[in-house]
């Protein structure tokens, strides 16, 4: 196999764009199954992103990786449930992990740190990966993905790299996505986001003291999450039609908001803000597509869901997970691509419907927790085999093992038994 680029071969098994979470897990899982991984990724880490908060369905993929011990070891706050200021009195109530699941906590952690263990583990685990590297267009042979090129920042030669399969992890970019297929946004969660970091913060008190708190406005809502040496990151979310009604600033709304809060307003009393001003905005969509011949995308190329609930990472790993063993089958069985990566898009995009359903529904705040609960147990319990609050926190902790995306299998096309659960 020839060697072009710093030892790095130029053919592949698999190829992935995006060195995120998404891509690092699916990149790190299919290299501790014996296959040989390109990893290309536009940026060098550690690198910002927002997203600070996890849910325990996060803790699945990194068990499989063999890093959760390194995330305590890193002194990543512990996330063991949420307090909600939520509902049609606006009264506070808890929900805490433990009632809904495997996993009793999961973390708040700085998001450059958490992508760089889980990409560093890959790179332990074999897979090659490359920083820097702008893919510049796929590959393509009689209609097929077989390939990216690329530059590494610095050097004017374009590269190429071949590869059975190509998955596109490249995040919101959706460089092969956006390429192959159109994009739905979803309407009722068009919304936009402005947030900062706060130091010297009041902290929830007693037991709640690493919640996360989501607090519900007329308008919007807000986040805090504890980060580590006593930061909060604090974002306020609102539909983006209020916003482009209004003619204040987004840091005007943003201080204008606190003032309405109640938990919010006292725990940034004492603090001092630690960094300047973010945004976001129209993130909630689904690509019309999740794969073609040669490529299939994973995490937020496929598809990204409003925050509220801190799904984003876990969804992205968690189908991380899924797609390594559905890769790893095809690389050994081409015949089955196309059946099985039908079964993988269909599995996601109900996963992902199903959480996006339940956000959506979960934004009329003039009800009340029962009902939220009750909501939960209609999506994932309707036997009621369970309390409904028990339902709740598991929906919300990405945790619904029933669903066909966490039991996969492809048993019937390769002809022995496979697990993919994740």
């Amino acid at each position: 196999m020839p060697s072009t680029l710093f030892g790095v071969p130029d053919e592949f098994d698999v190829i992935v764009i995006g060195a995120g979470p998404a891509g690092a897990t699916t990149a790190g899982l299919l290299a501790k199954r014996g296959h040989r991984v390109l990893v290309l990724d536009r940026e060098r880490f550690p690198r910002y992103h927002v997203g600070e908060s996890l849910i325990p369905a996060f803790m699945r993929p990194m068990a499989e990786l063999g890093i959760t011990d390194r995330m305590d070891a890193r002194g990543f706050e512990r996330k063991y449930g949420g307090t909600l200021v939520w509902g049609n009195e606006q009264v506070p109530w808890n929900f805490s992990f433990i009632e809904g699941g495997a996993y009793e906590y999961a973390f708040h952690t700085r998001r450059a740190d958490m992508d760089s263990l889980i990409l560093d583990r890959a790179r332990e685990l074999g897979a090659f990966v490359l920083e820097d590297a702008t893919v510049k267009e796929p590959v393509e042979e009689d209609g097929r993905v077989t390939g990216v090129r690329f530059t590494l920042r610095g050097v004017d030669t374009q590269h190429e790299a071949r590869a059975k399969l190509v998955v596109d992890a490249s995040g919101q970019s959706r460089l092969l996505s956006r390429r192959y297929s159109e994009v739905t946004w979803h309407e009722e969660l068009r919304n936009v986001a402005v947030w900062t970091y706060f130091d010297n913060c009041e902290r929830l008190p007693g037991d709640e003291y690493t919640n996360i708190l989501i607090e519900g406005l007329d308008e919007g809502w807000f986040w805090a999450i504890p980060l580590d040496k006593g930061t909060i990151s604090v974002g306020y979310v609102t539909r983006s039609s209020h916003v482009s009604k209004d003619g204040r600033s987004l840091q005007e709304i943003f201080a204008d908001e606190v003032a309405k809060s109640t938990k919010l307003k006292k725990m940034l009393a004492p603090a001092n803000q630690a960094a300047g001003w973010r945004s976001a905005r129209d993130w909630s969509y689904t690509s019309e597509t999740f794969y073609g011949n040669g490529w299939v995308c994973v995490g937020d190329s496929a598809a990204f869901v409003d925050p509220l609930f801190s799904t984003g990472v876990a969804l992205a790993t968690l189908a991380g997970s899924v797609l390594s063993k559905i890769a790893d089958q095809i690389v050994k069985h081409p015949e089955i691509e196309g059946q099985a990566l039908k079964r993988y898009a269909t599995a996601y995009r109900g996963f992902f419907d199903e959480i996006r359903s339940f956000v959506e529904r979960f934004y009329d705040r003039t009800k009340y927790k029962e009902f939220y609960y009750s909501l939960a147990q209609e999506m994932v319990d309707p036997e009621r085999t369970r309390e409904p609050s028990a339902d709740f926190v598991q929906l919300i902790s990405g945790l619904s093992g029933k669903h066909p995306m966490l039991n996969l299998d492809l048993s019937d096309l390769v002809g022995d038994s496979v697990d993919f659960k994740a």
